[in-house]
């Protein structure tokens, strides 16, 4: 007799159940929606959620429901017009103090998401989501550099015994006066020594002067470089907010394309795609008074005048420590003592031996952390819309040196969010220079609906198609089968559901392929059953060599057919990542559905009972 014993029944049906449970959130839909967020994340107050409802209300454009959770406000609509028209009132009346995002927000039942069951993903060919084009600064990157090493040769020139007066910054060149003109020709022997990069002129008029600049090629160099490290940069930052099968990609010589299909928390990702932000550690200047500084104007020399994010004038030293370029790894934490968020650095070993040799020699001084985000705001200026960049810098923490530290070491004085982002930001990698969001497209589910419509008309089409002509030639048989064709395609909706996995056309085109192949399986079951049926062997007999004999070609195929799908995984990227997801999938639905699902089948009907011939 062949049946299966109760527990193989028993976890048939519960892998059943789980994947009706896990699928069911993929048939409640979206609703156009408006995601709002504090700036930097900080949460809505109770008196904006108030000036969102009386906006609305005076504007005719009542919403479906409004939430408010964990500091931020979604407004859900039944149309995508209406939400775009609540969008601009909302934006005029908020202000540039908001973050106004267009979300489509799914209506999945709030007892299917306690159990984690929300639905999956689609790509920006079918469900839409958001299209960014980012300019790279090339100018801030060349000036970036032109500033470190203004840093670095006032120590390197120091070290050496080179007097000089002082370094001035004009454009894209650095002029260097010295206290002796005789030091000229030592001076720019010891700059090209450690910067070979540079080109070094002597000014006729001023036999005091070195000028340095960046030669054309280092210039292109620089340029290569920085648009490189933005696309790896980004690259890292967004699988950090975990945005499945992304697109980044350079178009020219100066742009970024990102498109992040299926995301939810639009606001966050144009954050942390946007945002430059590093640190700095400084010394502070203890012997200066910079409440006078800040009330005269008057900052003494080898000093820069700071505010402290509580508002207070904070006077440092004009000299680097670190910069957030030198660190390797960043973690946010919680301090032991205050029990306070943090953020846990590493630095690397030329960040280590700098840090290491300030504190030892600053005992008992203190240090300030410097937060550095470069901005960028849109403003109208003669008519025309024009971007300003401006750099936002504040001292986020100042503490004394009670003991010598390098390597590893906690900055506080930081929000819990906020601890996160900078600790995101700075794990991820600086961004080599500053980028600007040109361009942003939220992809609408126009285009996305048709494509769907077509994709699922296909894969009905080819459904339909395959569970006829199987039902007609292999009667009952064919029946069992059709039946864990659609059991097949609802566990492969309830994986990606599980994964979180990106559906986009090449995806739609791998289910259906799917389709095609689990019924490959149990073709070749079937005609193994009836070739064993013709040698003269019992139903029963027939029914367990069939599965048996068959089972060896089923994997040799499936695992060939998976290995492929794997190269097209780790080689590709974008949607060919997308088709090769889903068809490992389906084939690991498919081995399952094909051979034991309807193997469990049969068995219930023909396998507790002597029959004489078999409806195959």
């Amino acid at each position: 007799m062949n049946r299966y014993s109760w527990w193989k029944n028993a976890l048939i049906l519960l892998v059943l159940l789980v994947s009706c449970l896990y699928a069911l959130p993929n048939l409640f839909g979206e609703d156009p929606s408006i995601q709002i967020t504090g700036e930097r994340n900080a949460p809505v107050p109770a008196e904006a959620v108030d000036t969102i409802k009386r906006v609305l209300q005076e504007n005719e454009l009542l919403p479906r429901a409004i939430e408010a959770q964990d500091g931020r406000v979604l407004v859900r609509y039944l149309d995508s017009e209406t939400q775009l028209q609540a969008r601009q009132k909302l934006a005029e009346a908020l202000g540039s103090n908001y973050v106004l995002a267009l979300n489509l927000a799914p209506r999945t039942p709030a007892w299917l998401l306690a159990i984690g069951a929300r639905p999956m993903n689609l790509g920006l060919d079918l469900r839409g989501g958001v299209h960014f084009l980012l300019e790279v600064d090339m100018k801030a990157a060349v000036s970036q550099r032109l500033e470190r090493y203004e840093t670095d040769l006032r120590r390197g020139l120091r070290e050496s015994g080179v007097r000089y007066n002082g370094i001035e910054r004009r454009g894209d060149t650095l002029t260097i006066t010295l206290r002796d003109a005789a030091d000229r020709s030592s001076a720019r022997d010891s700059i090209l020594k450690s910067y070979p990069e540079v080109l070094v002129d002597n000014p006729a008029n001023r036999p005091d002067a070195l000028v340095l600049r960046l030669s054309e090629a280092e210039q292109e160099h620089l340029r290569t470089f920085a648009l490189q490290q933005n696309l790896n940069t980004l690259r890292n930052r967004i699988n950090e907010l975990g945005v499945a099968e992304p697109v980044v990609q350079q178009q020219g010589k100066d742009r970024i394309v990102v498109q992040l299909p299926g995301v939810q928390d639009t606001a966050r990702a144009k954050e942390i795609l946007g945002a430059t932000a590093t640190l700095e550690f400084r010394l502070v200047d203890m012997d200066a008074d910079a409440s006078q500084a800040a009330r005269t104007g008057q900052v003494p020399l080898g000093d820069k005048l700071y505010k402290h994010r509580n508002g207070r004038p904070v006077l440092l030293k004009r000299e680097l420590i670190v910069t957030g370029d030198q660190l390797v790894d960043a973690s946010s934490g919680f301090d032991g003592q205050s029990g306070g968020p943090t953020v846990n650095v590493t630095l690397d070993n030329r960040g280590a031996t700098r840090m290491g040799d300030t504190t030892r020699q600053n005992l008992g001084r203190q240090m300030a952390v410097v937060f550095v985000e470069n901005r960028s705001d849109l403003r109208t200026e003669n008519g025309e819309t024009v971007r300003v960049r401006h750099s936002v810098e504040e001292v986020v923490s100042i503490a004394t040196i009670q003991g010598i530290f390098s390597k590893r070491f906690q900055i506080t004085g930081l929000g819990q969010q906020e601890a996160r982002d900078l600790a995101l930001l700075l794990r991820s990698g600086a961004l080599a220079a500053p980028v600007d969001i040109v361009e942003e497209r939220t992809v609408g589910p126009s285009l996305g609906q048709q494509n769907i419509e077509q994709g699922w008309n296909a894969a009905l089409l080819g459904f339909f198609l395959v569970v006829g002509v199987v039902g007609v030639y292999y009667k009952i048989f064919g029946l069992i089968a059709d039946l864990a064709l659609l059991v097949n395609v609802i566990v492969l909706v309830a994986l990606m559901s599980i994964l979180q996995a990106t559906l986009t056309l090449p995806g739609i085109a791998g289910i259906v392929l799917t389709v095609g192949m689990a019924v490959d399986a149990n073709v070749l079951i079937f005609e193994r059953i009836r070739e064993e049926l013709r040698n003269g062997s019992t139903p029963q007999a027939a029914i367990y060599s069939g599965y048996e004999k068959a089972f060896a070609t089923i994997a040799d195929s499936n695992i060939t057919t998976i290995i492929a799908a794997s190269l097209l995984f780790g080689m590709g990227s974008g949607p060919v990542r997308g088709f090769a997801v889903t068809l490992v999938l389906g084939i690991l639905a498919s081995m399952f559905t094909a051979i034991t699902g309807t193997r469990a089948l049969i068995n219930l009907i023909y396998g507790n009972r002597r029959v004489t011939r078999l409806s195959i």
